[in-house]
Formats: structure tokens, C-alpha cells, sequence
């Protein structure tokens, strides 16, 4: 596990919605949160004694980088909810919905992952996949959405280029993190294994949209594309990774550089 057991995480609560609904404990929100949260759901190992109170401290990379920065929502999905971008479920993925602010995940994607995908799905590539829906908040309250609106499909597209931006900001946000202390100076993750940045390597490749036209035994269509490759989301997160979000411009480089 790369989150570092010794950190203290403060925050808001995360609701659930679906059958068997409720609170999920009490001071868990953002990314630092949802590293906590899914160490709890899948190992039934009890973090509460990590969380603090305020806000908390792994939001700060983005309060620093981001004017007017505000925390999303967090909704876990127990089977399937209903949202105001469409029905939230393990077979949708986690996703944003951006005029909730919300980050909606069921923990069973990252099972299905694993068993559609053959991917890996460690701790760090949940993290990936989670710090990417937080990359879409970011995208939303800094205006790249309403200045670059989804225009279609294709591998020159706002929504792959906006997709990849979102791999580059998880990137960066992973990077910070080993950086990022609390109040007692403890990292909150420390810094990733070779082996784990395979694996978040391994599920930015699952779920490139060639990855996954293969293997609903299509033939790989670019111009249907609405994520981008998997070359380009391994890329687009290395480049947040060692770069920062400084790098993540996905939307000033040419079609042919994405």
C-alpha cells in the first residue's frame, strides 16, 4: 500500500447511495480520504484512528495550484444510483459529474477490472483512477470545460484531450503526494515502487480506447475514440508524474504530439 499508515487525513463525510445507503464514516473527503476509504473497503482494515479533523491536508497541492479551489463531493455506490449525469454503477466506471461536483465510485469497478481488463488494479492504480475523476473536478472549477466543450469524438477531440489532461493531473497529484506532510511532517504516500508504477501503468493501458476495442473484438477505430490509447494515457500520466500539472496542457499541443 503506498498511502503511509502514519499520516493523518482530516476531511468532510463521504455519503453512499444505493441499496443499503448510509454514512460512511465520519472525515473522509478528497483524494487523501479516498486513499483511506478504499484501503477500508477492500481489506476491512479500520483507519479511523488516522482521521483528523478540517480540512484535509492532501487537497492542499490543489488549493495551492487552483484560484478559488473548493473540495468535491463524494458519493460511494452501493450497486447503482441515479445522478444528473446518468446512472452511476460498477459497469460505468467511476466518473464526475460535473453540475453535482461530484465524484461517484463503486469498489467493485476495480474487480471487474481485474477480471474483463486483466489488469492488476494495486492500491496505486486505484489511486490513478480516482485522481483522475479529481483531475475532472479541477478541470470544472477552473474553467478548461466550459472553455473546451465536448466537440465529438476522435483522436484530435476536446474529450480525448480532456481525458488525457485528466491522466496527466492524476500524475501530478501522485507526485505531490510523496512530498505533501501533515501537521507532524509525515508524507502522505510514500513514494511508489517501481512494480507500483507499472500497475498504475497497467490500468491507464486497460482502459485506453484501443485496449478496449480489442478486446470486445472490434477492430481499433480512432475516430470513434472519447478517451484516447492507451500509449497516450500511460504518457499523459507519466508526464503529471515527473513534470507536474505545469505539463498537463493537453489542449496546446498539436493532434499529431497528443
Amino acid at each position: 500500500m503506498t498511502f503511509n499508515d502514519n499520516a493523518r487525513v482530516g476531511g468532510n463525510r463521504a455519503t453512499r447511495r444505493g441499496p443499503g445507503a448510509g454514512l460512511v464514516g465520519g472525515g473522509i473527503a478528497g483524494i487523501g480520504g479516498l486513499v483511506i476509504l478504499l484501503f477500508s473497503l477492500f481489506t476491512g482494515g479500520d483507519l479511523s484512528g488516522l482521521l483528523g479533523g478540517g480540512i484535509p491536508e492532501a487537497d492542499q497541492y490543489w488549493a495551492d495550484n487552483v484560484q478559488d479551489y473548493r473540495e468535491p463531493n463524494l458519493v460511494i455506490v452501493d450497486g447503482s444510483t441515479p445522478t444528473q449525469c446518468g446512472t452511476a454503477s460498477n459497469q460505468t466506471g467511476p466518473f464526475y459529474c460535473p453540475p453535482e461536483e461530484t465524484v461517484y465510485v463503486d469498489p467493485t469497478f476495480f474487480a471487474l477490472l481485474r477480471q474483463q481488463f486483466g489488469a492488476t488494479a494495486g492500491p496505486l492504480a486505484q489511486i490513478y483512477v480516482l485522481a483522475h475523476e479529481y483531475g475532472h473536478h479541477i478541470q470544472n472549477i477552473a474553467g478548461i470545460m466550459q472553455r473546451y466543450p465536448n466537440n465529438g469524438t476522435g483522436p484530435d477531440s476536446n474529450g480525448v484531450r480532456t481525458e488525457l489532461q485528466a491522466d496527466c493531473f492524476a500524475g501530478a497529484w501522485v507526485g505531490s503526494m510523496t512530498e505533501q506532510v501533515d501537521e507532524n511532517g509525515v508524507p502522505f504516500l510514500k513514494a511508489p515502487t517501481e512494480v507500483e508504477i507499472r500497475d498504475a501503468l497497467d490500468a491507464a493501458q486497460t482502459v485506453g480506447d484501443d485496449h478496449i476495442q480489442q478486446a470486445a473484438g472490434q477492430g481499433v477505430n480512432p475516430e470513434t475514440w472519447t478517451h484516447g490509447s492507451s500509449e497516450q494515457r500511460q504518457r499523459w500520466f507519466s508526464t503529471g508524474y515527473r513534470d507536474g500539472y505545469q505539463a498537463c496542457d493537453t489542449f496546446a499541443v498539436s493532434g499529431s504530439s497528443l
